[in-house]
């Protein structure tokens, strides 16, 4: 076995040398030229990988889960109306949290594995009153990929705010901010962006900053209230020294690292690999038998695969394949957390590391005691 594990997780994920080396360098001062020059860069390159030129990008120290309560702090008030269409645990998340800040939540639900139809959402959205729609873009409980666009189209129609959480799909899932009429999408740093844990990433389109400016009361939490962050980032942009909370300097020293090869790979070259790369393990897990969460490839995720543990083997898998040099992660769904298990691939993943990670898997189903011909969900990688 290894002394170097493979981190095959849905984040983190495997970073790029590049990045870690930004990540060790001597911390500077958050007024140094040299750090306010990356900062407003990565802000500018946020635009690119978001596809929103229109847009506000914001970069603040924390998790995936406070740009989602970033989102909702800024846009929602008491009694105002909110339909989420919940793909999964992260969609009871947002959930939860709009309900905290006095919104009046309606969740259209399916099945795990499943998506709510085109038409549930459209007949929820005709009811009237709702001020946000969320949708979990890749909800990485259940690897299901939701159809951000058609979706926002009929919440645009309706004159509805629009919010993605994109924390398990940004960097490697399809996502055109301005084109689809997204208001707001967020993620962390963590996951296919690239860099190590510790930013939430948010991007506020025009409506959606026209609907905080237009609160008839301020945002409760001042870390969270883009009327302190904005002239942050306005004045790093502008390379000008500014300040309202210390900055993590090494991670968006990191983060401006790995968002420079995802430009220089081009966007939708990225999305391209992962949709090969999500293809290609596909054809791995139906050569071992193995059966996904989702219910269909056509909402399935590029960034990460779920899958149920087959025959009589437990998540004593997850173990066994960590045993192999691989770590892989186990089921999040309450409803079906002992059942199945999940596998990252996004990012910097190479296609060695699919190989390493497939072959991995074959050889902890084996020692689980599970039927499995070895190599052959390698080969079927092609």
């Amino acid at each position: 076995m290894s002394e170097r594990n493979l981190l095959m997780i849905p984040g983190p994920i495997e970073f790029e040398p590049s990045v870690l080396r930004a990540l060790g360098e001597k911390t500077r001062s958050h007024l140094d030229p040299v750090f306010m020059k990356a900062y407003g860069r990565a802000i500018k390159r946020l635009r690119e990988v978001f596809q929103a030129p229109s847009a506000q990008p914001f970069v603040v120290a924390g998790s995936g889960t406070l740009a989602m309560e970033m989102a909702v702090a800024n846009l929602v008030q008491q009694g105002d109306k909110a339909l989420v269409v919940n793909s999964g645990y992260f969609s009871d998340r947002i959930g939860a949290m709009l309900e905290r800040h006095g919104a009046a939540v309606t969740h259209l639900r399916a099945d795990p594995g499943a998506l709510p139809t085109a038409d549930e959402v459209e007949v929820a959205l005709a009811s009237g009153g709702f001020k946000v729609m969320t949708v979990t873009h890749v909800d990485t409980s259940t690897a299901v990929l939701a159809p951000v666009k058609e979706l926002a189209a009929a919440a645009k129609k309706h004159g509805v705010l629009v919010v993605v959480d994109g924390v398990c799909s940004v960097g490697g899932e399809a996502l055109e901010m301005d084109a689809w009429g997204v208001d707001v999408a967020f993620t962390a740093s963590q996951k296919a962006l690239g860099t190590p844990p510790g930013l939430a990433v948010l991007v506020a389109g025009p409506r959606a900053l026209a609907a905080w400016k237009a609160r008839t009361k301020p945002v409760a939490s001042m870390y969270l209230d883009f009327a302190e962050w904005l002239p942050i980032h306005e004045a790093y942009e502008a390379e000008k020294p500014a300040y309202f909370a210390t900055p993590p300097v090494n991670l968006i020293m990191a983060l401006d690292v790995s968002l420079g090869h995802l430009v220089e790979e081009g966007i939708g070259a990225r999305v391209q690999r992962h949709e090969k790369f999500a293809g290609a393990m596909w054809a791995a897990w139906e050569a071992l038998g193995l059966t996904p969460l989702p219910k269909s490839h056509a909402i399935s995720a590029h960034t990460l695969s779920a899958l149920y543990y087959p025959g009589k083997v437990d998540a004593a898998l997850v173990k066994a394949v960590g045993a192999e040099g691989v770590v892989i992660a186990g089921g999040l769904h309450p409803q079906l957390k002992t059942k199945y298990f999940r596998v990252g691939h996004m990012g910097a993943v190479t296609k060695s590391d699919l190989v390493t990670t497939v072959s991995a898997i074959e050889r902890g189903l084996k020692a689980c005691g599970h039927p499995v011909e070895l190599g052959r969900g390698v080969a079927a990688l092609g």
